[in-house]
């Protein structure tokens, strides 16, 4: 047998190191069975032949993955790869992989990866849904995998959620430029059916009101996408507008990076001309030309919060697991892009 190309199994380390093909198995989980002297020297024809365990067979036998489905919106927004990586730390600590997909905020893509989660039968999920109709993990909850709703409350009580409160972080951006002093604002607020916008666009327009400002006063730019190309086709909206407001809120930070290159490009000075709000408080968000200020929400928390939910329903005691509801608060982060003068 060519040990380069040919695949090496437990028959093979079993002849080769003189024992019983029974004796390998417990090497490999159960090493108490085992003298210390087997287990060494089977330990070593292991290493010298390049076995490796057939994972799809330990999970054949042990009836579940040790692979835990992440799905979110956008996997080229950095929020999202922090709330991946605060997922895969706590994953890790279980012993378990984490595998990193992305909806393109499409329901379709969304559907097709829980069918594709399903099939596999991942020990659970963390998504953060494309879908508002929610027929996506309607599906998805009759194979009976748990999931965790990151982004999202649930609406019933059959399945966990982590999210943040979303109308206070648009309250906290709006009351920010009303304090500021400002009287004519603007909302450019991503994919209109995205619950997260939506709800940040209440909290403004409740600012707006507390403020003593007319309804009119918050102007609303809808974007298909929450990208920085979708930002700068904001900001030549807004230029476009007869009259320009003075204040901007963003639905998330990129858009704000957008609308801040184009008003760079056209000799708009932020925040002198225009104040500017982004929401995520992303790493590159300190590092903009105008540090920007920006809404912060904890994805690295959060993404480990929603993993050990995910981890307490799919253990060994998830017969005594109870849904829970996660809400977390936002805080505003003020930099120079919404001040004169910082």
């Amino acid at each position: 047998m060519n040990r380069s190309t040919a695949f090496v199994g437990i028959k093979d380390v079993a002849r080769e190191a003189g024992v019983s093909v029974g004796t390998v198995p417990h090497v490999l989980n159960r090493p108490g069975r085992v003298s210390p002297r087997t287990r060494r020297h089977v330990e070593q024809v292991i290493a010298r032949l390049g076995y490796v365990r057939s994972e799809s067979a330990r999970q054949l036998r042990a009836g579940r993955s040790r692979v835990v489905a992440v799905l979110v919106l956008d996997m080229g927004n950095p929020f999202f790869v922090d709330l991946a990586q605060g997922a895969q730390r706590t994953a890790r600590e279980a012993g378990l992989a984490v595998t990193l997909c992305n909806s393109a905020q499409s329901a379709r893509k969304e559907a097709e990866y829980l069918e594709l989660f399903a099939e596999q039968r991942v020990r659970g999920v963390l998504v953060t849904p494309a879908d508002p109709s929610g027929r996506s993990l309607a599906g998805f909850r009759r194979h009976g995998i748990p999931f965790v709703l990151v982004d999202r409350v649930a609406e019933d009580a059959t399945g966990c959620s982590v999210s943040v409160d979303d109308v206070t972080g648009g309250a906290l951006a709006v009351r920010h430029l009303t304090g500021a002093g400002h009287r004519s604002l603007a909302y450019v607020s991503g994919p209109p059916h995205l619950g997260q916008a939506r709800d940040r666009r209440t909290g403004a327009r409740e600012a707006v009101a507390q403020a003593g400002l007319s309804p009119a006063a918050l102007r609303e730019i809808a974007t298909e996408r929450l990208d920085v190309a979708a930002g700068r086709d904001a900001g030549a909206g807004l230029l476009g507008l007869a009259e320009r407001p003075t204040a901007v809120f963003c639905a998330n930070d990129l858009l704000a990076l957008g609308v801040l290159q184009f008003m760079y490009t056209a000799g708009v000075k932020v925040p002198d001309d225009l104040a500017l709000v982004g929401y995520d408080d992303i790493e590159f968000a300190a590092a903009a030309t105008v540090p920007l200020t920006s809404v912060r929400r904890p994805a690295r928390a959060r993404g480990a919060t929603a993993a050990d939910l995910l981890l307490q329903e799919a253990g060994d005691r998830a017969a005594g697991h109870r849904h829970e509801h996660v809400v977390l608060q936002p805080e505003l982060v003020v930099r120079g892009s919404s001040l004169p003068g910082r």
